[in-house]
């Protein structure tokens, strides 16, 4: 068993705080940069030079913040979302949606590559690499946090957050660290995905959706040792996971046919 008594909060800065989450994100989106600059440096993108990974990185950044919030809202708080619209703009409250998230990248990646006539595959296949180091930093944030939490279990491994007096609103029992799993998770398809990139030649686009499918198919799995509401049986974010293999399935067969032809 493990005790967690884990403060979120790194260091105060004055009046302010200064919060793993928040590093986290930092870290993220500064290994996404370093990816751009090489991508821009090195011509591994057409069409991709000069400014442009600032303004992408603008452009995600924006996307990121902008999609999670909403995504969180329209999701799963939609009544809060009703009662105090203005709680969308407090981040520093919490509440992200990863679904959110990644249809807010998406579509500030597809807008960047239309205005700058880049190929949006080329550039997927890239930044999955950091998002997935964001993605697994961003679930060790949401252990230290406190938050998410597994459901019960009597597992020797299992979490308690009876002593912990940084948080205010603490789970009862000993609960799976659904968050640690979640965050292995990450760096399995990390590694996955860096075979595939290493070991063979593939259709633009096949990485990118690979991501989708891998991630969509294991979150499924792991999200059956979190405690999240049930809706017809599994999870809100279960179906959207589902969704994500199916979409994703239908992509991978789309580029493949293509490819043979």
């Amino acid at each position: 068993m493990f005790y967690h008594t884990l403060n979120p909060i790194l260091f105060h800065l004055g009046p302010f705080e200064v919060r793993y989450y928040g590093i986290m994100y930092l870290i993220g989106f500064l290994a996404a940069y370093y990816v751009l600059i090489q991508a821009a440096k090195k011509k591994w993108v057409q069409n991709f030079a000069g400014e442009s990974p600032d303004i992408l990185l603008t452009y995600l950044l924006l996307g990121l913040i902008i999609g999670a919030r909403l995504g969180y809202f329209v999701f799963y708080a939609t009544s809060l979302l009703w009662q105090k619209p203005l709680e969308v703009f407090m981040v520093w409250h919490g509440g992200m949606s990863f679904h959110g998230g990644l249809i807010g990248v998406v579509i500030a990646t597809i807008w960047f590559c239309r205005k700058r006539k880049v190929e949006f595959y080329e550039l997927a296949d890239l930044l999955i690499f950091p998002a997935l180091l964001g993605l697994f930093l961003g679930r060790i944030a949401n252990f230290v946090n406190g938050e998410l939490w597994g459901t019960l279990t009597n597992v020797s491994w299992c979490v308690d957050y009876s002593k912990n007096t940084y948080i205010l609103d603490l789970p009862e029992g000993c609960r799976h660290p659904s968050q640690l799993y979640e965050a292995a998770k990450n760096l399995v398809i990390f590694g996955i995905l860096y075979w595939m990139k290493k070991k063979r030649k593939r259709e633009k686009g096949v990485l990118f959706w690979s991501f989708v499918l891998l991630y969509g198919a294991l979150r499924f799995l792991i999200t059956f040792f979190r405690e999240d509401p049930l809706f017809w049986g599994l999870s809100t974010g279960q179906w959207f996971n589902l969704g994500m293999v199916v979409i994703a399935m239908i992509f991978l067969y789309r580029i493949q046919t293509k490819g043979e032809k």
